[in-house]
């Protein structure tokens, strides 16, 4: 599988991270199948967080068998010095290792809340002291956001290393500055840093609570996704070619072998398709920015 420079962080990741949160879904022997399955594609860039469920617990035992071929992401909430610094701690523990390869602040979506994490007694600090302590070499930031506030993000955390945030064919067809994650893509190529894609394969937001209680949902992810193999390789294909490091792969583990399946036969896409495949879902209503965020 191609792989790319994360950013100046010295990682070279596959185009496909896998994300690990499919691993909740399933029994421990399942999980084990799916990283092997993973890792048989030569996928090295794997992410987690400690608010999908047991995923940590599934990841671990081969995380900790094969943890020299994978590249870790983890994740954090918390907004103050105390919770982050338990929630490293915490997630270590339940992977069963000794150092997080990137620790990401986790879905930044207010302003307020980049204040709280970058002042005195916020998360960076706990997260940078892990840093200098070995828990955690790199220093992360996920959003699915207002593509300004990122922008904000990158001009106030100056060791940001990664930023994490929503790119597809609908969002690239939206004119407002809400939908510009382009400009996020650029900004961070100009300062190297890394860049990990969400959101790739979805086809728009789920309908509204009243019209498909979350139980009745036929995936297990945040949003409706394309579902059959012709339209999970465009949008991975659109996705990888957008110039993005790796292209995390989506939530639910009836998913996952049709991506791995499009990553290893990456071959580009023109521009002509790329705009095509724009102008095709430029009425479908954006799975992004959203208000509910998990």
């Amino acid at each position: 599988m191609e792989t790319r420079a994360l950013g100046d962080t010295g990682q070279e990741s596959t185009v496909l991270t896998f994300g690990s949160i499919a691993l909740n879904w399933l029994e421990q022997e399942g999980a084990n199948q799916m990283v092997e399955l993973v890792l048989d594609h030569g996928v090295n860039h794997f992410d987690v967080a400690p608010t999908y469920g047991d995923a940590e617990l599934k990841l671990g035992p081969k995380l900790r068998q094969y943890r020299e071929d994978i590249f870790l992401g983890c994740k954090t909430q918390e907004r103050e010095y105390e919770g982050a610094a338990r929630k490293i701690d915490r997630s270590l523990d339940r992977l069963g290792i000794d150092t997080i390869d990137l620790y990401q602040i986790h879905g930044l979506e207010y302003e307020e809340e980049l204040d709280t994490i970058t002042a005195d007694g916020g998360a960076l600090d706990a997260i940078r002291e892990a840093k200098a302590a070995g828990k955690i070499d790199h220093i992360g930031l996920t959003s699915h956001g207002d593509p300004d506030l990122i922008l904000d993000a990158i001009d106030r955390i100056d060791d940001l290393e990664t930023v994490m945030f929503p790119l597809n064919p609908v969002v690239a067809g939206k004119d407002d500055s809400e939908y510009d994650y382009e400009a996020v893509l650029e900004r961070c190529e100009s300062e190297g840093i890394g860049t990990l894609g969400i959101k790739a394969f979805a086809k728009g937001s789920w309908p509204s609570t009243d019209e498909l209680a979350e139980a009745d949902r036929p995936y297990a992810n945040w949003y409706e996704p394309v579902d059959t193999p012709e339209a999970i390789r465009e949008r991975f294909d659109f996705a990888a070619a957008q110039g993005l490091d790796t292209v995390v792969s989506p939530g639910d583990p009836k998913l996952v072998k049709m991506v791995l399946d499009a990553a290893s036969r990456f071959e580009g896409m023109d521009e002509a398709r790329q705009r095509s495949l724009i102008e095709e879902v430029r009425h479908d209503d954006s799975p992004v920015p959203e208000q509910l965020h998990h």
